[in-house]
């Protein structure tokens, strides 16, 4: 009989729930109960229930309608043309009702509210010119946080949209941001031990799976990444992924690790005073350099949005 060691059955957990994760992601409108995602992983219900909760830190059905909740979101986000009735019935809400009280408990404003204050520029400057007082304050504030967006990643930032090819990598799913910097030397060190890293041109990448604009900080799912020649065969926690060749919205920076969170939120911004749309492929980066080797610890990277 073959003895497993703690480190080795950590591995098998989390590469099972990783399939977990994976069909969930690409079944939130389907019914997903927890005898069905279990069999996706190869555990009992019983098994599973308690292994997720461990690894993921909340219950298979509180992931399951946060995930929904925060697709939702996205949607309202991204497609304004979209009916809030007709999507509350598509991720399997029995009422328009229902649902806002979901949400609203979720982000503390119902889906309508959620939406008004994510408006364009341009209903901005209409309700601007029809009201006077606080209207032009909210205004005024909004074209100033926008200007200083584009400002700072003019200066900051090369952009292009261009076609980016398939991409393959092999990765580490983390969540939230504490620990990173462990996933990404445990990654290292698997590509070590394969003889990866001899290549000077190999990259090493994160994939954003959550948008810190909906999801808590601690929530956020990650791949972390270091692309490859060729596709990958899972091994350990260490599994394989894509991303899909198509057209990307391009921003090349150098900056610190505190400037993370402004250039992703100035690049978003530069996107949709542009006019482009989010595709659904997931936003990454792409690194070129160690930080802890240049002379003011800055990073120089690539930021990609994938767009329509």
């Amino acid at each position: 009989m073959k003895l497993y060691s703690e480190q080795e059955t950590n591995k098998e957990y989390i590469s099972r729930i990783n399939l977990a994760l994976r069909y969930i992601d690409d079944h939130l409108d389907s019914e997903l109960s927890l005898s069905s995602v279990s069999k996706v992983a190869f555990y009992s219900p019983f098994h599973f229930h308690r292994i997720f909760k461990a690894v993921i830190g909340e219950p298979l059905n509180a992931y399951v309608n946060r995930r929904r909740i925060e697709k939702m979101a996205s949607v309202l986000m991204h497609k304004k043309e979209v009916n809030i009735t007709e999507l509350s019935l598509q991720y399997g809400f029995n009422s328009n009702s229902s649902f806002t009280r979901a949400f609203k408990k979720f982000y503390g404003v119902s889906p309508t509210e959620f939406r008004k204050q994510l408006p364009s520029k341009f209903s901005k400057i209409r309700k601007a010119e029809s009201k006077i007082g606080q209207e032009n304050l909210i205004f005024e504030k909004y074209i100033c946080n926008i200007n200083n967006h584009l400002n700072w990643i003019t200066m900051n930032a090369k952009i292009e949209v261009k076609e980016t090819p398939e991409l393959h990598f092999a990765s580490i799913t983390h969540i939230g941001m504490n620990g990173i910097e462990n996933a990404f030397e445990k990654l290292i060190q698997w590509g070590r031990s394969k003889g990866i890293l001899e290549n000077p041109e190999t990259k090493m990448a994160r994939v954003f799976h959550d948008s810190f604009k909906i999801t808590s900080p601690d929530k956020v799912r990650m791949s972390i990444c270091m692309l490859m020649d060729k596709p990958v065969i899972a091994e350990g926690e260490v599994i394989p992924g894509t991303i899909k060749k198509g057209r990307s919205i391009v921003g090349r920076f150098e900056i610190t690790p505190n400037d993370f969170e402004k250039a992703w939120s100035s690049l978003f911004v530069w996107m949709s005073e542009q006019g482009y749309q989010k595709a659904e492929e997931k936003p990454f980066e792409i690194y070129h350099n160690d930080f802890r080797t240049h002379p003011e610890n800055k990073f120089l990277v690539d930021f990609y949005i994938p767009i329509i």
